[in-house]
């Protein structure tokens, strides 16, 4: 069907994406980027407002709202403005007066139970900061989930009821077996009687008028997660992996969101008012999948968006990432355009993935009753085989050597170059005649938690205490020496290593700490470094979970993080001088990060670009996520320096190679370079993860896919990518081959090879995505 919408700036919009059929049980709306979603829905929001002017409204929390509150607050800001007004009057709001929010109803949709609300990572915290105060909305018109107004047995504290912060569901329904299971069972149940009574005031005001919510990436809408009752209210509930995954940034590491249970509108609450206005906006190919799902269903407790199925008013408004996978948009990718190899080879892998065949098993008949690869121009028998040799063609193509080059690998964090395309970077740091530098650009603090931090902070106490840090007794340590011979600590931690000694791998980072402390905190003796160190325990000890660390405090765990990937490197002989810590400005752990900046972030990377000169760079090419957060940041600081790079030098020999690692993967048709991966190269990637990266090593912030390291998660990615090659090769490609190189490949790497000309079109589809944005 073609959309009809009735809100005018939903038409507008529909209209200049292309106006296109949709085949969805809830209407679409495709927007070209991240920032124009934000555009999208804070123009319907406030043309809502002006007609609801007194409406209930439930607004989301997280970083997808981010474009949605910026433009939102500027165009309240700036009504009668030209720019203001020249944007209201593009999309159809031109004569209508400055919405007055202070007459709306604001519900809270969901929060962690329980959690201290004036904790920044509190969704308390975020609404009372980001909404009820920047939109000008009136306190008393709110209804929030504040832990502590919660009412509990004899007005006591949530933490004097559970001390651990952790809640026993199974209390509802099993007999207490001490005093303490008795008061907090029944705490539960008053819990549950606030839940009902938050849910009867939201129907007492006639339900939600506009509701705008995320997705989760197991589709959850609010905390109503995978096997939610479409018709539940409000409620104090446990959550699954995914959630608590995508939560443990927020809450400090998995270790804490696992347990932590929240409270959470329903999915009947959402939907009671029949004309609720509800929209689900996503943004990024990583929600493609579910944003399918929750579309092409039917009403299934599996996909909860699909409850908004019964209303009337309901849509969907998405990046075209995030669009991608709906059979609408394949069917335009199939449809619109020249027909190229690529989508032949796409059509022909997804086929052979959807009837579980092999390429070879595939008949004529099997294309030809195919959505996608009945439209393959001239399709014949021998269609399959050019896929085939092109695959095959690209596998060679993975196995060539570099020789006599100069090589820049990039990544966003620590760990994303070894996660990403380590079996090519042993390859390449093997042979002698190369040069290959390695390079992260953030600093990497976040993935540092508080405990990790004060553990070590502990261990190089006892040793300075014991004497045990000679280093320190050098004359001159304090005023310089400690900038002298960082690779040694890197050499004793790996001898330590090799023999499998545990305290000497400590005493290794301990001196690192040591030389970390005195650079960033200035020190001049031993006395004061055993003050600083005791201070800082006493503020990690402190903080609560996921707290903004203090500057310096990011500063440290920072190089604790560098320290890990030169220990990584060292293992194949790389110098330390070739391992690069860029620390760009636009990292600094807040919930919206900045936009990269030319002098800031984009002339540090240009700069090493001209001194190091490389003839291959890697980058990892992740596509626009839950909005530009730090690896499509990273990917737009090094397209804007390539691209100033080549207006100083010819750079058109340079190849450029796109990797991508555990949070998002490439179609093997997107790319041109498969690099086979032996099981040997698999050993050092665990070996080398588990000895080097030790803030990770217990996956504190697991991908939402696995619960476990990200070196487990590489593998498997690499193995999946094996069996889905072997459907048009075949196993014996590989395993009766003449090379002992495809002889001993149990698994596979994607890389999207690019001309320094390539990359640069790409860069300048990335400069487009920001063109347009005021805010």
């Amino acid at each position: 069907m073609t959309g009809k919408f009735e809100s005018r700036v939903e038409q507008i919009f529909y209209e200049q994406s292309g106006s296109y059929p949709f085949t969805t049980n809830t209407p679409y709306i495709v927007v070209d980027n991240f920032p124009r979603l934000g555009l999208f829905t804070a123009l319907r929001f406030l043309e809502w407002v002006s007609e609801n002017p007194e409406g209930v409204i439930s607004l989301p929390t997280g970083k997808t709202p981010e474009y949605f509150i910026k433009y939102t607050r500027y165009l309240l800001d700036n009504w009668n403005s030209k720019k203001a007004g020249d944007i209201l009057s593009r999309y159809g709001l031109d004569g209508i007066s400055r919405p007055d929010t202070r007459g709306l109803q604001f519900v809270q949709m969901d929060e962690f139970y329980p959690i201290n609300p004036v904790q920044h990572n509190s969704f308390f915290n975020y609404v009372n900061n980001f909404y009820i105060e920047q939109l000008g909305l009136s306190k008393e018109n709110c209804l929030t989930m504040n832990s502590v107004t919660v009412p509990l047995p004899e007005d006591m504290h949530y933490r004097e009821v559970f001390p651990d912060l952790n809640i026993d569901l199974s209390l509802r329904f099993r007999e207490a077996g001490s005093s303490r299971e008795e008061l907090q069972q029944k705490a539960i149940f008053m819990i549950d009687d606030w839940c009902s009574g938050y849910e009867k005031k939201i129907r007492d005001k006639g339900g939600i008028g506009f509701f705008l919510g995320g997705i989760g990436p197991d589709g959850h809408i609010a905390f109503n997660t995978r096997g939610s009752d479409l018709y539940s209210t409000t409620r104090l509930t446990g959550t699954n992996f995914e959630t608590q995954a995508v939560s443990a940034g927020d809450l400090g590491g998995i270790e804490v969101s696992r347990n932590r249970l929240v409270i959470t509108i329903g999915l009947e609450t959402i939907t009671y008012n029949p004309d609720t206005v509800a929209i689900i906006f996503a943004a990024g190919e990583a929600k493609a999948g579910i944003i399918k799902d929750a579309l092409e269903n039917d009403m299934n407790t599996l996909y909860p968006a699909t409850a908004l199925q019964r209303l009337e008013k309901s849509a969907f408004y998405l990046t075209r990432g995030a669009a991608s996978r709906l059979t609408d948009s394949m069917d335009k990718y199939y449809s619109e355009g020249e027909w190229t190899h690529e989508k032949t080879e796409r059509a022909v892998f997804d086929l052979c993935l959807k009837l579980d065949k092999y390429s070879r098993n595939l008949s004529l008949d099997d294309l030809k009753n195919d959505r996608y690869c009945s439209r393959i121009p001239e399709l014949d028998d021998d269609t399959v085989d050019k896929v085939v040799d092109s695959i095959e063609q690209k596998i060679d193509k993975g196995m060539e050597k570099d020789r006599n080059k100069v090589i820049y690998h990039t990544g966003p964090h620590h760990d994303d170059i070894m996660l990403g395309i380590l079996p090519r970077c042993i390859r390449q740091v093997r042979s002698a005649t190369n040069d290959v530098h390695f390079s992260v650009l953030t600093s990497g603090f976040t993935a540092v938690t508080d405990s990790f931090m004060e553990n070590i902070l502990l261990d190089t106490l006892k040793l300075v205490n014991r004497g045990e840090i000679q280093m320190i007794y050098y004359p001159d340590f304090f005023e310089g020496g400690y900038k002298i011979k960082w690779y040694k600590d890197i050499y004793h931690y790996l001898n330590a290593t090799a023999q499998r000694n545990v305290m000497a791998m400590r005493r290794g980072i301990c001196h690192r700490t040591v030389r970390a402390l005195v650079k960033i905190w200035e020190l001049k003796d031993k006395l004061q470094m055993i003050e600083v160190i005791n201070g800082l325990l006493r503020t990690l000890r402190s903080s609560y979970t996921g707290s903004k660390s203090p500057p310096r405090v990011q500063a440290l765990k920072g190089m604790i993080r560098e320290f890990e990937e030169e220990l990584v490197w060292a293992h194949f002989g790389v110098p330390i001088r070739n391992i690069h810590h860029l620390r760009l400005g636009f990292y600094k752990g807040d919930i919206f990060t900045e936009q990269p900046e030319r002098d800031r972030d984009v002339k540090p990377v240009l700069e090493q670009l001209e001194k190091i000169d490389p003839g291959i760079i890697s980058l990892a090419l992740d596509p626009e996520g839950s909005g530009p957060d730090t690896h499509y940041k990273v990917l737009q600081t090094i397209a804007y320096a390539v691209k100033e790079w080549g207006k100083k030098k010819d750079i058109s020999g340079i190849r450029v190679l796109g990797y991508r690692n555990v949070w998002y993967r490439f179609h093997p048709s997107e790319v041109n370079s498969i690099i086979p991966v032996s099981l040997n190269s698999m050993a050092v990637l665990e070996s080398s993860f588990e000895q080097c990266y030790g803030s990770q090593v217990h996956a504190s912030f697991p991908s939402y896919e696995y619960d476990g390291k990200f070196s487990h998660l590489a593998r498997r990615i690499w193995v999946e990518q094996l069996k889905q090659v072997q459907l048009l090769t075949g196993k014996a490609f590989f395993y009766d081959s003449d090379l002992p190189i495809l002889r001993a490949t149990h698994g596979l790497v994607y890389v999207k090879d690019m001309s320094a000309a390539e990359f640069i079109a790409m860069a300048g589809e990335l400069e487009k995505l920001m063109e347009g944005v005021v805010v």
